[in-house]
């Protein structure tokens, strides 16, 4: 055995101190809860000199999976983590990446699927990648996730497969546990051995194409390999767990169980569960009663014949799975363990149950509970375990508030009419006194931080637009805040949809609802489809955004800039100030905060031929709100309006609530966040500092939070003049196209 240390540390923690000693040359990710905790203590050891691995924040998971292929394909040691619907971004991708045969590994810290939106633990994700090619290896403890970590990226080299890390979200990666790792990384990296290329990529003398088309037979010849690449998993799984164990002590198999051998009953379940299980199991066999559970430590490929040898003398199995295949008469587990009872010939009555949706705790009470399931006869074969069966009624609520209707909206306080041939739209009124009478679609309940300003520039943003409003909101802070089940705050339709294609999910609305106005379905009249984004949503969601704008669909995206991705930690956004700290984003003696420029989201939406972009700032209310009423205009009449707010955030900008206004207004009259706008292709400059003798320098500005307060020092001198250079060439640029209204 090699000389190890005590930790006491989450599975995140563990999996980010294997995946440093191992040395990897790319982590390719995108944050999601649970999964995020890998890259941001990744982070903090690459700014503490720690690690120098390449640590790419894409856009996006799928983009992230493309990195790493790419990676992998020119002969780099990878890693990625990811969770619930980012895994499913990027799925198609994962074929591809076994299909061709370059290793690497992924975590996936099992969590919910949406929608709805939950971003608690259970097994809906992992299930639906048991197709991929990848092998799965399953942790069910700390310390098997700092194992398997390491175990996988020998097995993934020596097989020439991709293989997946899997355990609980918010249990196993979050709940610390006492562990040992090796006390030197030398240790790790001789286990795994060198890297062996059999075709290098990147051997320029002797090229070859990766990822050839294919017609039959060569396509079926090529799953046959990847089917014989999986056996050959099967087969040197057990001299890996042997060679780990002498290296480590511990000792790991494809499947584990307790009191087994001779019990009438087992309980066969995956993940941080089998640990409460035994427990449950213990008691039980205090009281006479022959229980035993399972657990299985690899789920690709699946271990039918050493599962069977494990549990087949038992009377009555019981397979609890955190997912159901909807439609299939229980969860992929179940369904893998009543095929591997019958191929093998076992005679015990195997039940199923569905528990733990969407982190739903499971106690040992439980366990012994579907132990008693299990051998009841009167019990049905499957079910779901822990509902609250709802009550039915025939009494029709009352609504809550009266209807937020056109004659109620239209209070005249804001106009626009049509300017002439070649001439801006014309806006009169939209003072803030005179749009005060606007009846709130936002009710006064929300969960949001003291100080946020998604609050804020929502309302503006309402003061403006005196039609009907739809809403679709992105995931973020927004939606987060604002719909806790069972309550909502609005008043007015909303729908929610995911990061990455919420403007095409909101244009389906709008077609539909012009499809059936015109078809005398609905009664007629202007309704203004307002998709709200923020915390980054224009990062994974911008594909999106400009291809609704593209094709035109007359809707209104409004995105509340708070430079981050503020609802899952506050991690670097593409809209992320340079030099920022965030918790992708460490400040140490090798990393000075973000290391590339705020994205330039206006300009590229104008790029569209948008008929309508615009900067806002809750600073600048009266213009905030003509320009709402602008964008709302054109929404209506011509096509895809785009409404760009600066968006305070105290708790990850680090500065006071009470001080945001005056911290907005610095970040306009700095020119990181000029107000302009561009209609029908001409640029406009709403505001100029210069001309007012309100400009100050960058570093004003940033040392008003404590996110950037560090750029103050000498030593970050060079990056604030770079920042500094960068925002005054934008200003030049857009003062050089535009003029002032």
């Amino acid at each position: 055995m090699e000389r190890q240390v005590v930790e006491y540390a989450s599975g995140n923690e563990m999996a980010a101190i294997a995946i440093k000693q191992i040395g990897y040359d790319l982590m390719g990710y995108y944050p999601i809860t649970p999964s995020t905790q890998i890259a941001e203590n990744l982070d903090i050891m690459r700014a503490n000199g720690e690690t120098d691995m390449v640590m790419v924040a894409a856009e996006g998971e799928h983009s992230a999976a493309g990195i790493c292929y790419g990676a992998s394909v020119a002969g780099g040691r990878v890693v990625n983590a990811t969770s619930a619907n980012g895994l499913l971004y990027a799925i198609e991708q994962l074929p591809v990446q076994s299909g061709t045969r370059f290793p690497m590994v992924m975590n996936v810290v099992c969590r919910t699927v949406s929608g709805p939106l939950s971003i608690k633990g259970d097994h809906s994700d992992i299930m639906f990648i048991l197709n991929a090619g990848w092998p799965i290896l399953f942790a069910s403890t700390v310390q098997q996730v700092y194992d398997f970590n390491i175990i996988a990226l020998k097995l993934a080299e020596q097989v020439r497969l991709p293989v997946v890390v899997a355990y609980d979200g918010f249990f196993t990666s979050h709940q610390k546990g006492r562990c040992y790792r090796f006390a030197e990384d030398d240790v790790v990296k001789e286990f795994i051995g060198a890297k062996k290329e059999e075709y290098p990529f990147l051997d320029l003398e002797h090229p070859i194409t990766v990822g050839s088309y294919m017609n039959e037979p060569d396509i079926i010849n090529n799953r046959y390999q990847l089917h014989l690449a999986m056996e050959e998993v099967d087969r040197l799984l057990p001299a890996l767990f042997a060679s780990y164990k002498e290296l480590s002590g511990r000792e790991y198999s494809k499947v584990e169980g307790t009191h087994c051998e001779d019990a009438d009953s087992i309980l066969v379940l995956l993940g941080s569960s089998y640990d409460t299980s035994i427990e449950a199991m213990e008691e039980l066999r205090r009281e006479g009663r022959k229980a035993g559970a399972a657990t299985l430590h690899v789920l690709r490929p699946f271990p039918g014949k050493e599962l069977y040898d494990l549990i087949s003398n038992a009377a009555n199995i019981m397979v609890a799975d955190r997912q159901d295949s909807y439609g299939g008469g229980g969860g992929n587990l179940s369904l893998e363990v009543r095929a591997a009872m019958q191929r093998f010939g076992g005679s015990a009555k195997v039940k199923s149950l569905v528990y733990g949706l969407g982190g739903k705790d499971f106690f040992k009470e439980d366990a012994k509970k579907m132990i008693a399931w299990a051998e009841d006869e009167t019990m049905p074969d499957f079910g779901y375990f822990g509902v609250t069966s709802g009550e039915e009624s025939n009494k029709e609520d009352e609504p809550l508030f009266a209807p937020v209707t056109a004659e109620r909206t239209y209070i005249g306080a804001t106009k626009v009419e049509k300017g002439a041939e070649g001439e801006p739209a014309k806006v009169t009124g939209g003072l803030l006194n005179a749009v005060t009478a606007m009846p709130g679609r936002i009710a006064p309940g929300h969960g949001a931080c003291p100080g946020c300003g998604i609050p804020v520039n929502l309302n503006l943003l309402l003061r403006g637009i005196e039609d009907p409003v739809v809403f679709l909101f992105q995931t973020g802070c927004a939606m987060i805040v604002t719909t806790a089940y069972p309550k909502t705050s609005f008043k007015v339709p909303y729908v929610h949809n995911l990061f990455q294609n919420g403007a095409a999910t909101l244009s389906g609305i709008a077609e539909v609802c012009y499809r059936k106005q015109q078809k005398g379905e609905i009664p007629p009249g202007d309704i203004i489809f307002v998709m709200v984004s923020g915390d980054g949503g224009m990062d994974i969601g911008m594909g999106s955004a400009l291809g609704t704008a593209l094709r035109g669909h007359r809707l209104l995206i409004f995105e509340y800039d708070n430079g981050g991705y503020m609802n899952t930690g506050y991690q670097l956004s593409y809209s992320t100030p340079l030099g920022a700290r965030s918790s992708t984003s460490h400040v140490g003696k090798e990393q000075y905060g973000k290391t590339f420029f705020h994205k330039d989201m206006p300009r590229i939406m104008a790029a569209t031929g948008s008929p309508y972009v615009a900067t806002v700032a809750e600073s600048n209310p009266t213009d905030f709100i003509k320009k709402a009423a602008k964008a709302a205009y054109y929404a209506k009449t011509t096509g895809t309006a785009y409404v760009k707010a600066i968006s305070a955030c105290p708790l990850n900008w680090n500065d006071k609530p009470a001080t945001e206004r005056k911290v907005i207004e610095a970040a306009v009259n700095s020119c990181y966040f000029p107000l302009y706008e561009v209609e029908q292709g001409v640029t406009r400059l709403s505001y100029d500092p210069e001309k007012t003798g309100k400009k100050i320098p960058v570093l004003d500005w940033l040392s008003m939070m404590g996110r950037t307060k560090h750029l103050q020092k000498e030593e970050y001198r060079d990056v604030v003049e770079k920042m500094q250079g960068e925002i005054d060439r934008r200003f030049a640029e857009l003062k050089k196209n535009a003029y002032l209204k």
